[in-house]
């Protein structure tokens, strides 16, 4: 998969306060890439750097393959945390001014502006004033004017903050099928949920720093704890039995009419298979399967000081 975004080595200061240090990253075409980190980490200085509205002390930003420069900004779309819109202006007109001030004519302006007011089902919000809209509702007006133009790079700061859970998915569902259409997004969240659901990729930022960075499934791998899950029918001291020494009971719920869910760590010398073994005729297994650590766990357990 190709490079769309290549930092290297970016360093910024604040009144000799870091917000990032020496911070490389790269984000791949046609991916979710997933910006993680508590306040102050740095998240939104890196966001505005590859926005080029603030300028590195050091580092370069590479877009699709050569140093970015300010003619790149048309192939990407922003959305700050910071919301701002035109109050008094009508939704239609806004969204019409932004499209216009992107590039668009009128006429293809139009048609994108009706095909995502049909997809969020907003028709009947065209003359009412961005003033008279509720927060969600001007959230969604103000994505809509993000993607209008079609960029390449999409770059969303807390883009679910403020929406309710029926918005906060269908956006995701709209980022999916942006990404199955080989557009790349930088989603910058607290939403861990989020990450873990629909991001391939993330990094981790901290006190200005490049924690990790890799896969969903690397970042979560690697905070394993050989956790793994049991349920089925029988009798729960055939079950234990069966366990002997080489697998620990750490929880068990009941289930009911003679089913239980169990979860087990597995000592180090024994393997997923060996506990399929072991319970393979003591009990009626309906299910199986190791457990891993969600990414909220991930995100504690990185940035927690260790006590």
């Amino acid at each position: 998969m190709d490079t769309i975004l290549d930092i290297r080595n970016i360093s910024k200061s604040f009144f000799r306060k870091a917000a990032l240090t020496d911070v490389s990253i790269t984000v791949k075409k046609g991916e979710i890439y997933g910006v993680m980190g508590p306040n102050g980490a740095g998240k939104t200085t890196l966001i505005r750097i590859i926005n080029r509205i603030i300028e590195p002390d050091q580092g370069s930003v590479r877009f699709d393959g050569d140093i970015m420069t300010d003619s790149d900004l048309s192939k990407i779309g922003y959305l700050p945390e910071e919301r701002g819109l035109y109050r008094s202006m009508t939704v239609y007109n806004h969204a019409m001014f932004l499209a216009r001030l992107r590039g668009l004519n009128k006429k293809d302006a139009e048609a994108k502006i009706n095909d995502w007011f049909d997809a969020f089902d907003i028709q009947d919000w065209r003359k009412k004033r961005i003033e008279e809209l509720s927060k969600g509702m001007a959230q969604k007006i103000q994505f809509i004017c993000t993607v209008l133009h079609e960029p390449n790079l999409l770059i969303l700061d807390e883009p679910f903050s403020g929406f309710d859970p029926v918005n906060v998915e269908l956006i995701k569902k709209e980022l999916i099928h942006m990404r199955s259409k080989g557009k790349t997004i930088i989603l910058s969240t607290h939403n861990m949920k989020s990450v873990e659901e629909i991001c391939d990729r993330a990094v981790l930022i901290n006190e200005s720093r490049k924690i990790t960075e890799g896969s969903i499934t690397e970042l979560q791998d690697a905070r394993k704890l050989g956790l793994y899950a049991v349920r089925f029918r029988g009798n729960m001291i055939a079950f234990v039995n069966a366990l002997w020494t080489g697998f620990e009971v750490e929880r068990k719920e009941v289930l009911g009419d003679d089913r239980f869910l169990m979860h087990l760590k597995m000592r180090s010398d024994r393997q997923f298979d060996d506990l399929l073994r072991v319970l393979i005729g003591q009990v009626s297994i309906e299910a199986a399967w190791e457990v891993k650590p969600s990414m909220q766990d991930v995100f504690i357990g990185l940035v927690s000081p260790v006590e």
